[in-house]
């Protein structure tokens, strides 16, 4: 390519920027923290997390819409961190479900997309790991037939850094993704993070921003947040909130799961209930089983109580860290009432309790909010979290494999 063609292709990269900031001041504004370079490198487009890379021929075969489509797509790939988010996870199915985010994002956005890109809108709403993790391998392999490459390229690579000249002539394959050091995360979520700040603030100001935000990005920027961290470690800051006298508590044995070190000698009572509903597949009641113990393994000192619950409410058996898990009881349909009643009766008011729901979060509630603090700890996929009428709610996604 000539300097010439080089110069020319730049002029219409900025004027789609330009056309994308009348339309719409969020997307264009975080385009402006990206770095743009044309390349022969790739077949399509692609982003290492900081920069995006074009391939000529692919834009030019692009209507002018496409052109604004594309530009959004890549840049919330990269202001969203998903070259980063994947860690160990398989690249491919990260890949496409990142794509099933950011198009359904984009699409939302009235902005269309090159010919042959996946879109799901059953799963766009979620959040990129739940989607991984709802992914099976058979339909990943379908999925993948119609992408046309991963374009989530590994920043060792080069092409992170804003001093290098770009990557024209240069082969570019996806890669793994693992290994990235945590200095170039943390730089790349910084540098994400003030461009996503400044794009909330251009995009209230020009008054487009009124409630416009797209679902599926409201719970991507939910998971850009440090504080999402395994949700046994948040159970015990819920614990803390209890009237338990946690005197001298050590914030430092958070980090270490010392985590009942300093209670001041009184037992702390849970209710957990596991719903076995027929929503509920045996892959996710092993998952909600495999939770109870990991309950009971961080907090020796917890004296437990499960129940199994879907219309009706089936135990309590009491657990240990010793125990073994009684088989499961369940299958009809979705109410969440006879649980807290059976935790009404069975629990002595003198003695400091929490309940712990863990559930898809589509049943009956109850209309009376319950007297005992109540932590949801719902399935990926399950009901969005802000939807759950009383207590405190967290996601729970399993850890890559």
């Amino acid at each position: 390519m000539t300097q010439d063609q080089n110069t020319a292709l730049q002029r219409q990269i900025s004027a789609a920027i330009l056309k994308l900031r009348m339309r719409a001041p969020f997307f264009a504004t975080l385009a402006l923290f990206a770095r743009i370079s044309i390349t022969r490198g790739i077949s399509t487009a692609a982003t290492d997390g900081r920069a995006i890379f074009i391939n000529q021929s692919f834009w030019e075969g692009l209507q002018e819409n496409e052109h604004l489509g594309l530009i959004a797509h890549e840049v919330l790939h990269a202001a969203l961190l998903h070259v980063y988010r994947c860690g160990i996870r398989d690249p491919l199915r990260w890949n496409i479900a990142a794509d099933i985010v950011v198009n359904g994002i984009v699409i939302a956005q009235g902005f269309s997309l090159p010919e042959g890109h996946i879109r799901n809108q059953e799963l766009e709403h979620l959040s990129v790991e739940e989607i991984y993790h709802l992914l099976d391998n058979l339909a990943t392999a379908k999925l993948a037939e119609s992408l046309p490459m991963q374009d989530l390229l590994d920043p060792k690579q080069g092409g992170l850094d804003p001093g290098l000249s770009g990557i024209d002539d240069r082969d570019r394959p996806a890669s793994r993704l693992t290994g990235l050091s945590s200095d170039m995360r943390t730089a790349s979520e910084r540098y994400w993070q003030d461009a996503l700040q400044q794009a909330q603030i251009i995009d209230k100001m020009t008054g487009k921003g009124q409630g416009t935000m797209p679902l599926g990005l409201q719970r991507e920027l939910g998971h850009l947040n440090p504080a999402q961290i395994d949700w046994r470690a948040y159970l015990w800051r819920f614990l803390v909130q209890t009237p338990t006298d946690f005197a001298g508590f050590d914030q430092r044995f958070i980090g270490r799961r010392l985590y009942l070190d300093m209670l001041a000698g009184e037992t702390v009572h849970i209710y957990v209930a596991v719903d076995t509903s027929g929503s509920i597949g045996q892959r996710e009641i092993e998952q909600f089983l495999g939770e109870v113990q990991g309950i009971l393994r961080a907090y020796p000192h917890l004296e437990a109580k499960l129940y199994y619950a879907d219309a009706a409410c089936y135990g309590p058996y009491t657990l240990t860290a010793q125990s073994e898990i009684p088989a499961p009881r369940g299958g009809g349909g979705t109410d969440f009432r006879p649980f807290f009643e059976a935790v009404e009766q069975e629990h002595d008011s003198i003695q400091p309790a929490v309940c712990v729901y863990l559930t898809d979060g589509y049943g009956t509630f109850p209309q009376q909010v319950p007297s005992l603090p109540v932590l949801w700890v719902i399935l990926a996929g399950g009901l969005a979290l802000q939807s759950i009428p009383f207590g405190e709610a967290v996601r729970l996604i399993p850890d890559p494999t």
